[in-house]
This record gives C-alpha cells, structure tokens and sequence, in this order.
C-alpha cells in the first residue's frame, strides 16, 4: 500500500486507488457504444447499462434508448441487457418479440446465476443475500424463483423458513458490503450448521477492492467524498463503509457541482473515491474543486493494482469480425 503522510495542517486530498470503473462496467459501456458504431443508432438498452446518470446521459447523447422492459422495444430492433444481468424470462421476452439481443451481463453477475441453477438442480433452498427490487438480485431470483428467498442483512435470518435446514446453500449480489455480508453468512450458518457456500466468493473484485482503499483511507479524514449515483449500490456502500472506518463525514454525490462548500469547513484530508461505474473525468472535476479550495495536494492511497479485462460480448464479437 502507498504510505500516506502523517496529519498536517495543511489541506489535503487523499485519493483512494482501486476506485472507479470496474472490468464489467468498462465492457458494457463499450459494448453500447461499439454497437450504436457497428449498427447505428438507435440501440435500445434494457434498464441502465450502468448505474451512473453521466455514463447514461452521454449514451444517450449518441443514439442509445433507455427502456425498462424489452416490451417497449419495436420488434426486431437491437438491444442491449445491462451488466446487472436479466433473467430467463426476460430472454424468452426478447425471444419472442425476435429481438436482436446483446448480452452486456458482467461475466461476475453470470457466475451468480450459473450457481443459482446449480444449486436449484440439486433441489436446494438458496438464500439470496442481496437488495429487493436491485436489478441484479431479480435477475439471479428469476433463474429459480421457486427455490430461492431474499435477505437483505443479518436482522431478517431468523425470517428464513426451509424444506430442510441440512439442504440450504447462500449466494449473495455482487456489490455488497463486504463486512455485513459476512454477518449476515454468519448468522444463517448459526441458523443453518450445514450451509452450503457458493464456490468462489460472490462479492466482486472491484467492489472488494474499493471497500479496502476506503478502509485504508478513512481513518485519516475528516470528509471523505464518493462520487457515484444513488442507484449504485456499490457507491452507497462506499459511504457506509468510510463512516463504518472512521470518517467523521461522508457524502456521495454524482458529480462535483453537487459538493456542499459547507462541507469542507474545519476539514484538512479529504478523502476521495469513486463507485465502479464512474468514469474518471467526473473525480478529476471534483479534485479539480477542491483544488480550487485549498486542497491542491494529492496523495493517492493504493491497497491493490487492478489488470483484468473481459472480452465483449460473443454476439457483438461476431459481427464485429464479419465486418
């Protein structure tokens, strides 16, 4: 990890490093934007690519329509699914409407979902540890509607009814608090001895990784700021994962006309960091702000360097090789 300097008086910005976009959002917003060149617009894209109101706005800009459901889509035309994922009966939807579909769903959201029909096949009760109404937590629900219930944290598992307390198996959404999903898999384990653990850890890498930069980065701020809309579950994680880490303050924010100038009052370090669907020019327009503010030194503060990539998605991935 990057040392950080000891307290001083004067103003300072800390600036956490893994932040920002992720492997999965940086390929859905590319996939969008290869198919509005590939085919032309308009491309229809099921529910927010992502969940950040820029990255939304600036598609739209370029020919991308934001639809809720694939009903609203002309028959025939082209859309895109979100990196949350969607379930089989959004596929038959499309199907049936003889859409031409684009699958953006982050390759870690998959791997949820090809637990969730796994474990469905071996007739076990899956507990869902994730966000009612989330479009990813509907996505995974509707692979087994039937064998699977949601929690949201660990105060509901004494709600959790099963067939059989010695067949029950957790997943969890991607963009989780670490440290609470960890309580609530703690307490279902109490409730269920037996429990099932998904094979790898559900929570993703990004959104790991930026909870760990925020851990290493809170003690020593004042304020810390996290750019990110509200819709982003990971975004709003990351505020209660600073207070939770000893940040006197925390606010999110979408982009850095929304900082309250109120904020800053008595405040050296702040800290910064951004949720997994952020690009980076909206925190270099908030550094740029505080800049403005006095707070022109930055440190950053690196707990983990990121490198994976994902290939886009196979249908986009054939087209574009035929052209």
């Amino acid at each position: 990890m990057t040392a950080m300097t000891t307290a001083t008086n004067q103003r300072r910005v800390l600036l956490a490093n893994p932040r920002g976009y992720c492997a999965g959002v940086d390929r859905a917003v590319i996939t969008v934007e290869k198919a509005l060149e590939q085919y032309g617009a308009p491309i229809y894209v099921r529910k927010q690519i992502v969940h950040n109101t820029h990255v939304v706005r600036t598609l739209e800009e370029r020919g991308a329509i934001f639809v809720e459901e694939t009903e609203e889509v002309p028959e025939g035309a082209i859309v895109v699914f979100s990196a949350h994922g969607v379930s089989p009966a959004v596929h038959e939807e499309a199907g049936r409407r003889q859409l031409k579909t684009i699958d953006a769903t982050c390759p870690l959201v998959t791997k949820v979902h090809k637990e969730a029909k796994r474990f469905a096949s071996e007739d076990r009760d899956i507990i869902l540890i994730g966000h009612i109404g989330h479009e990813e937590v509907e996505g995974t629900s509707g692979e087994a509607p039937e064998h699977i219930q949601i929690v949201e944290s660990p105060d509901e598992v004494h709600k959790v009814q099963v067939r059989d307390p010695d067949n029950v198996s957790w997943l969890s959404q991607t963009t989780l608090s670490v440290d609470e999903t960890t309580q609530t898999v703690d307490a279902l384990r109490k409730k269920f001895p037996n429990l099932l653990d998904p094979p790898s850890d559900d929570i993703c890498y990004a959104t790991s990784n930026r909870q760990d930069a925020v851990k290493a980065m809170a003690p020593e701020c004042e304020l810390v700021i996290v750019v990110g809309s509200d819709n982003s579950s990971n975004s709003v994680r990351l505020v209660e994962v600073a207070l939770d880490a000893g940040a006197d303050a925390s606010y999110l924010i979408d982009n850095a006309s929304l900082m309250d100038d109120a904020w800053l009052e008595g405040v050296t370090t702040v800290g910064v960091t951004s949720g997994a669907s952020v690009p980076d020019i909206l925190v270099r327009e908030l550094l740029d702000r505080l800049a403005g503010h006095g707070y022109g030194s930055v440190s950053p503060v690196t707990t983990a360097d990121e490198t994976l990539t994902f290939s886009l998605p196979k249908e986009l991935r054939r087209d574009l090789r035929a052209e």
